[in-house]
């Protein structure tokens, strides 16, 4: 088989390891706009061969890990490029305007809108990891309007590197993924900003800074250059969640205006249920398909 990794940072590198791992008699191809990460994945091993953008047509499996405001313009000469029986996958954040780009493409039989709910906040090919999809679930969209020979193809992929499987409508998709990645990526980009600019003038805070903090933080060390265009074209859920996140944040400074500490306690305490919340999703690591996102 003749796969053709396109963005050759932390998921498209991750990708390739973990095919590498769990199929025999795969060649592996890489298509990146900077040659150094071409040549950098070369070095790793994530790659077999270096490829351009023409050599597509020899593909019988492509998938694709670049920003989402790319994936725009290059999925449609993508499918222009591919064979018949070439599936074209990809992992962005958001579906619906990639979705609806390539509603009326006439192979849009090959495309399976993907996204992997895997990473890392670091990036480029140094960042790929060995078993970063397994256990993890990959949301599927509109995996009715793909040809079912290729669905099929894409399934044993993703089993073989171990993952979930979840099927969602994409503006289901793109609501419920800005609560739980974009706003905890925009949290994280914001209480960076607010220490960064209090550090100017109290040089000891990160000194002080404990593991708490770091892991807090960690998320804003993710690349701008994915994550602005993701939240250009997510705007009007994340400025929904925004909304209601700003809200909270009101009131819980409301209640310390107020020295309602007890109050504060409630609300912290009400929330602790998220422990179990996530225990429960944490035992559950088995493979598994779950149908039209129930």
């Amino acid at each position: 088989m003749k796969v053709f990794v396109i963005g050759l940072g932390l998921i498209g590198g991750s990708f390739a390891l973990d095919l590498k791992a769990s199929l025999t008699n795969i060649e592996i191809f890489g298509i990146d706009e900077k040659e150094a990460h071409l040549k950098k994945a070369l070095e790793l091993g994530l790659i077999d061969f270096k490829a351009r953008f023409e050599d597509l047509k020899m593909a019988d499996l492509v998938y694709l890990a670049i920003p989402v405001d790319v994936s725009l313009k290059v999925l449609p000469q993508i499918l222009d490029v591919v064979k018949d029986d070439c599936v074209v996958i990809d992992a962005g954040s958001t579906k619906e305007h990639l979705c609806k780009n390539v509603s009326d493409h006439p192979k849009r039989r090959n495309y399976l809108a993907g996204h992997p709910i895997a990473g890392t906040e670091f990036s480029g090919p140094e960042a790929a990891i060995h078993g970063l999809f397994k256990n993890k679930t990959n949301i599927i969209c509109e995996v009715e309007k793909t040809a079912f020979k290729l669905q099929e193809r894409a399934m044993e992929i993703f089993q073989a590197i171990g993952m979930r499987i979840r099927y969602m409508d994409p503006a289901s998709h793109d609501r419920h993924i800005a609560y739980v990645s974009h706003l905890s990526h925009i949290s994280a980009f914001m209480l960076g900003k607010t220490v960064l600019e209090k550090e100017k003038n109290e040089r000891d805070i990160f000194d002080l800074a404990g593991s708490g903090f770091a892991s807090t933080v960690r998320l804003a060390k993710s690349s701008p250059a994915m994550w602005a265009p993701i939240f250009h074209q997510n705007k009007k859920n994340v400025m929904e969640t925004l909304d209601e996140y700003i809200s909270n944040l009101k009131h819980f400074r409301k209640l310390m205006e107020e020295d309602n500490f007890e109050e504060v306690f409630n609300e912290m305490q009400k929330t602790n249920h998220i422990k179990e919340v996530l225990n429960g999703l944490n035992k559950n690591q088995e493979f598994k398909i779950v149908e039209n996102g129930k």
